[in-house]
């Protein structure tokens, strides 16, 4: 017993010691909450990363739609039979962005039909362009059927630092359809 009890005096001082030094404690702080600030920074690196590529996947579907409309004039109406550039135009042009070839068209794109603009004012599909129709009032609408191209382009999105920031949840398949009008 007795040498147990020397050697517990022996230790108490240094575990006293021990407790009253606080020469790290800052540093432990600082990495804590160094630790939280770069989660949230790469968060911010990533939503930035996110919305910039979401931005140039809709300039590029736009570009698509203008290709269509530059390469086929109304003359080629409609544009997906009788226009023999319109595939090549709209796949350069969806691919002229930084994001290249990993821009791509959906299958069935550029698609091409009658559209008119309904009661609300929005754009609705009337019918395909083999059959124009003679009005829209089919849809509630006043004004002539119109011909219009889609473009849907397609980006596959994975995040920078997967299963560390929010934009887990965004990732996949970003798509955006433009409308142009040929006539």
């Amino acid at each position: 017993m007795g040498a147990r009890r020397e050697r517990r005096r022996e230790t108490c001082p240094l575990l006293a010691a021990l407790r009253r030094d606080v020469r790290g404690v800052a540093a432990v702080e600082f990495a804590l909450i160094a630790l939280v600030l770069a989660v949230g920074l790469l968060n911010v690196v990533d939503v930035g990363v996110f919305a910039s590529t979401k931005m140039q996947l809709e300039n590029a579907a736009e570009m698509g739609a203008q290709a269509a409309w530059k390469t086929c004039d109304v003359n080629h109406i409609p544009a997906t039979a009788n226009c023999a550039g319109l595939n090549s135009a709209v796949t350069a042009a969806v691919q002229s962005t930084s994001l290249g070839t990993h821009v791509t068209l959906a299958s069935g794109y550029p698609a091409e039909g009658y559209y008119c603009v309904n009661s609300s004012g929005a754009l609705v599909y009337v019918a395909a362009v083999g059959a124009k129709p003679a009005n829209c009032s089919a849809v509630g609408g006043t004004s002539a059927p119109a011909d219009y191209v889609l473009v849907q382009a397609t980006y596959s999105y994975t995040p920078l630092f997967p299963g560390v920031t929010v934009t887990n949840a965004f990732s996949g398949t970003l798509s955006k359809t433009t409308y142009m009008r040929m006539g």
